[in-house]
Formats: C-alpha cells, structure tokens, sequence
C-alpha cells in the first residue's frame, strides 16, 4: 500500500478546451509548494492529482497543498492494487486506525467505481466492505444517516481507501488571469485584498508606501512579514517600497488640511499606476471596503479613481470588519496586522478629514503642486524588496 494524497479541483473542471492548461499551472503550484520538501512525485488521471507521501511528512505536506489556489479538498489515502481480499483488509485496516485515532460508534461506507471495468459496482462494493468491517469489529455499527465515519472506497487506476475531506480554499490557479499591484499598508485590510484576487488566478506584486523617518524600519519589516506569510498562497512577491513623505510635506504645504488624506490616496493612486504599467500589471487591487473610513465613501472613491485609468480592484468593498478579520485569521496574516507600528497614513493626519470630497475642489488644490515631478521622484528613488515562497 502507498499512502498519496488526493487532491480535487472545482471551476477548473468547467474550463472546457482550456482544461489541460489549468490543470498543468494546477500542477505546477502544488511541486513549487512541496519543492523544499523532497522529490515528492505529483500526478493526473480521470480528473484528480495524486501525490505521493510515502516517506513525507503527511501534515506537512497537506498544510503546502491546500495553499495552493484551485483545490476544493484533499484526502489523505491509501492506493493499492484492485483486489477486493486486499481492499477489505485495507478498509479494516484503515478503521481501527481511525478508531484509535477517534471516539467512532457507527460509520457508512461510500464507494465510487471510477473504473467501469471493476466487477461489481458502487452500491455492492459498500454492501461488501462494510458487512465485512462489522464482521470483524464488534463495537461498530452502520449508520446511514448520522454516522460518526464516511469511508470512502474509490476505484480507480488503483483502489484508493479515506476517511478525511479536508477543504481547500478554491478559486484558480496562479497566473491564470493576468497580474495586479495590491497597494499594501500593515494593516488588516489590504492582505486580505491580495490573498482574494491571488485566490482568482492573478499574480500578485505590491506597492508599499512609508514616510521614513516619520515611520520606523520596523513598519516596514511587518509589511514584508505580511508578504512572507502571503507568499505561502501567492507565490514570489515584489514589494515597491515608496517614501511618501516628500509629497506629503508639499500637500501640507500648499493644500488645506482636511485635504491630506484625499490628495495623498490620489498620489498613491498615480504612482502605483506607473509601477503597474512599468511592471505589466493589469490592474490595481486596494483593500478599500466602503464607508468603512473618511476617505472610504462613495464620493472618496470617484475622487481616487479619477487619478488614474487602470481598473481598480477592490474585492473587500461591501465586506463589514469583522467579515475582514475572519478571513485574515484564517490565512494567518491577523496577527501581524494588529502588530502596533504606525504607518504613512498617520503622517500629517487632518483632524477633520473631509468625507465627501468634490473632484473640481481636489483638483484645484492639487494644481498647486507639480504633480507629474512628485510622482517621477518617488518612481525613481522606489526600493524594491524580493520575497520569496520558501522564505
């Protein structure tokens, strides 16, 4: 018996002619998430992929899988040969395995004969495995309802025997749907915005900006911490560090003060653009939610989209925090979000910030400044930063 893990895919099934090509980048994102692990083989057939454990670390391997984009579910199982004497023992085998492992009263069988050539057929191969683990099990009984245990038999190229579905996170895989640039603060939002777009089949690349020495190293290094954790999904991440503090002197300067927050997105905005166009990326993502901050409202957000022509991708906008939160706890970014270092956006904070922004009154103020120098600057003094899937 060879233990593997099983690995099923769902929007890629309805890719039509396009199939083969997800499943090959499908493929490709489960060996580089395994890659430092060993030579670990990972395969196809009738609409599954394989990979082989014997040898590995079984948790470590599933925990690198079900990062990977376009997997609805893994299972943990044992292949052997079509013999239905071994599969009977196997599935014995496999029960007092997870007997030990759990409190098990009752269970149900359920076979799948992917091979239309095995001679008996779905419904008998469960009559025959469970009639014969009750056979030899005295504390167990059938439960076709309710029952404590799924035992799944599956014949295949082999027969496969499981007991666990362990869910993925879906979606496509990397690479499938273009590139974006996700303007990446510290905070809770904005990695969730990244980890959803990746989750869509786009590749990921960041912008970060900071207001050093306004804002410490350290904010810095848990934006990269951020993308460490990210890259685990999303695979090598560039992160374009900006300082931002030249034009946020300016804005100040020469601009009213509840102001600040807007012209400075809009800034954002238009750098982020040039390294998205530098970068072949084919859209902007932002962590905006609506309403959920001054700059946030309906009209803050025509007033930012104004600066720019690239689409702008805001997967999180009609999520509440707390939906927000849920989904940075369970990718693991929570943690480090909450972390208390200050970021640009607290740099010359207005005390009344204006929420309802008009475009003609935003672009008559930033008619005071040079607008086309500041944003040349700060893409020429732009420190790039390489984080990689095996950091």
């Amino acid at each position: 018996m060879k233990k593997v893990l099983i690995v099923r895919y769902g929007e890629i099934a309805l890719k039509g002619l396009n199939k083969s090509y997800f499943e090959k980048k499908l493929m490709k994102h489960i060996q580089a998430n395994l890659m430092d692990l060993g030579k670990l083989r990972v395969h196809q057939g009738g609409g599954l992929v394989y990979v082989d454990m014997d040898g590995y670390d079984e948790d470590e391997v599933i925990e690198r899988v079900i990062k990977v984009f376009g997997i609805v579910s893994v299972s943990p199982a044992y292949g052997f040969e079509k013999d239905l004497d071994v599969i009977y023992e196997a599935a014995l085998e496999h029960m007092k395995k997870r007997m030990k492992e759990d409190t098990i009263k009752t269970f149900k069988v359920e076979s799948r004969r992917g091979d239309k050539s095995f001679k008996m057929k779905s419904p008998e191969i469960s009559r025959m495995v469970g009639g014969y683990v009750l056979e030899h099990s005295k504390d167990l009984k059938v439960d076709i309802h309710n029952p404590d245990l799924m035992l799944y038999v599956d014949i295949r190229d082999k027969a496969y025997i499981y007991s666990k579905k362990i869910a993925g996170h879906g979606g496509l895989p990397l690479g499938t749907n273009g590139k974006a640039l996700i303007l990446l603060s510290g905070g809770i939002d904005s990695p969730v915005a990244a980890w959803m777009m990746a989750k869509r089949g786009m590749n990921i690349e960041a912008v970060h900006y900071h207001s050093y020495p306004f804002t410490s190293e350290r904010a810095k290094e848990k934006v990269i911490d951020l993308a460490r954790i990210l890259a685990k999904y999303c695979g090598n991440i560039r992160i374009h560090c900006v300082n931002l503090l030249p034009i946020q002197k300016e804005i100040n300067e020469k601009c009213p003060e509840e102001e600040m927050t807007i012209l400075s997105r809009r800034f954002m905005m238009k750098i982020a653009e040039k390294v998205a166009e530098n970068r072949e990326c084919n859209a902007l993502v932002t962590g905006e939610s609506l309403g959920q901050v001054a700059s946030q409202t309906i009209q803050g957000l025509t007033v930012t989209n104004d600066a720019v022509d690239l689409p702008v991708f805001r997967p999180l906008i009609a999520l509440d925090k707390v939906d927000i939160i849920d989904i940075s706890k369970r990718i693991n970014t929570y943690e480090t979000s909450i972390l208390p270092h200050e970021d640009c956006c607290t740099v010359f904070l207005p005390r009344r910030p204006v929420t309802k922004p008009r475009l003609d009154k935003m672009l008559k103020s930033e008619s005071n400044l040079d607008v086309q120098r500041l944003v040349e600057e700060a893409v020429e003094n732009i420190e790039v930063i390489h984080v990689s899937i095996e950091e």
